[in-house]
């Protein structure tokens, strides 16, 4: 008996010890996971590399050619639709309110940034979003020296209809006046390209990944689909339509622009060289802080692509009869004059911005991460090294918005404007160069 008790207790003692092993492993290969997954999200990335653009192959990966719409067809188009809208008017007819943070439902703010913390957010209105997927996100705040567009601080977000929906391949712009912070009433403004010699238009059939506000113009990028990467509008040149038809374009009687009350034809469309490695813009924003100033623009690479991706600049027009498009050389080139290749990947917004004093400007990225909760990430990058905010008893870098969307900095409010999921929020720049510098 007491042999088969000594048989026992031993088989219970194995038992327990390759529980206690088995644990072990299992919290080592947990820790070893989560240490993979961190390297994964910022690990890969380190300091930028700048590019020679004195290599013609590699300057001209970055090149775009302009296209702009004959001004004929612009004057016809306008003239037929009853001239422009003014931007007070616009706004005037606000029809459309954003619900604050605490009217938001627990899926909206979950996908509000950990580290840094958003200071204000808002939702949108749902009847107006249904069946319309969140796209790049810009502010007034590079159109006049005191950041207003009319009378109004305005933030613009875009919105893209979703596949295989009626509508499918429309983009609009919501028009937000955030003068009444509490609350914020806005707009839509369809996105269109004139056809047919002005005599109509169609809608922009493609999502907007990108957007940027300089001046009187709005700077569009597209999606894959679309062999022009980059469209202009012009702020000024918005115009009522007159029919609420579902359609878009010339109709019996007027003009349609889905139901929305307006419609912002394009005055420059800008084409990707057609070369082998042209790098598409697919996020951008304006940087005030380079002479002259500069439109910055990242590219899209998948995770565990086999190839860096590339942040670049385009030298902004502020002549008198160009201001807010893109510089060009005499055969209608826009090229790139600062350009660095970086291994961060999904890059969905960017910032450029050097501080005071600073040698060098800091580049922030707002990178989707592809973890199971859908948050990204946000890092800073310069020539010297790289920088991540951290959040959690693991100190994941996993702490920003989900799913990473568009960065845009109000230098007039000190604030820099995102949208995850349809929640639009702001926070300080300087908490973002606080958790990450």
């Amino acid at each position: 008996m007491k042999q088969r008790g000594r048989h026992r207790r031993r088989r219970r003692g194995r038992a327990l010890r390759a529980t206690l092993a088995g644990a072990a492993f299992a919290l080592t290969a947990a820790a070893t996971m989560i240490s993979a997954s961190q390297a994964t999200v910022t690990g890969d990335s380190g300091a930028l590399e700048p590019l020679d653009l004195t290599a013609p192959a590699r300057a001209g990966a970055l090149r775009l050619t302009e296209q702009r719409v004959p001004e004929p067809w612009l004057e016809r188009l306008s003239a037929a639709m009853d001239g422009p809208v003014a931007a007070d008017v616009v706004l005037g007819t606000a029809e459309r309110t954003l619900r604050d943070e605490a009217a938001c439902s627990a899926r909206e703010r979950d996908a509000l940034p950990v580290v840094p913390a958003a200071t204000r957010a808002y939702c949108w209105d749902e009847d107006d979003v249904r069946g319309w997927l969140p796209g790049a996100v810009t502010t007034s705040a590079d159109a006049s020296a005191d950041g207003r567009w009319g009378t109004h601080r305005v933030v613009a977000a875009a919105w893209s209809r979703a596949d295989g929906t009626p509508g499918g391949g429309l983009a609009r712009v919501a028009l937000v006046d955030t003068d009444v912070p509490a609350r914020p009433r806005y707009t839509s403004v369809l996105l269109a390209v004139p056809a047919d010699g002005g005599r109509d238009y169609t809608g922009l059939a493609s999502p907007v990944t990108g957007l940027a506000w300089y001046r009187d113009k709005l700077l569009v990028t597209t999606g894959a689909g679309d062999r022009n990467a980059l469209y202009v509008y012009d702020l000024d040149g918005i115009q009522r339509a007159t029919s609420d038809a579902r359609t878009v374009g010339r109709v019996p009687g007027g003009w349609a622009a889905y139901g929305y009350r307006y419609v912002l034809p394009a005055v420059a469309s800008y084409g990707l060289p057609d070369t082998a490695g042209a790098a598409r813009p697919a996020a951008l924003s304006v940087d005030r802080g380079t002479e002259p100033d500069s439109l910055v623009a990242a590219e899209r690479v998948p995770a565990h692509a086999d190839h860096p991706a590339r942040l670049w600049r385009y030298a902004l027009d502020e002549g008198p009869d160009r201001g807010g498009l893109p510089v060009t050389d005499p055969a209608g080139r826009v090229s790139a004059w600062e350009a660095y290749r970086t291994r961060a990947t999904e890059v969905r917004g960017v910032l450029s911005y050097r501080p005071a004093g600073a040698e060098r400007a800091r580049w922030y990225l707002a990178r989707a991460s592809g973890g199971p909760d859908g948050r990204g990430t946000l890092a800073r990058r310069d020539t010297e090294g790289a920088g991540a905010a951290e959040c959690g008893a693991d100190r994941s870098h996993r702490c920003w918005s989900g799913p990473a969307g568009s960065l845009a900095y109000a230098a007039q409010t000190g604030e820099v404007w995102s949208q995850a999921d349809g929640t639009l929020f702001a926070l300080p720049l300087a908490a973002v160069r606080d958790a990450l510098d």
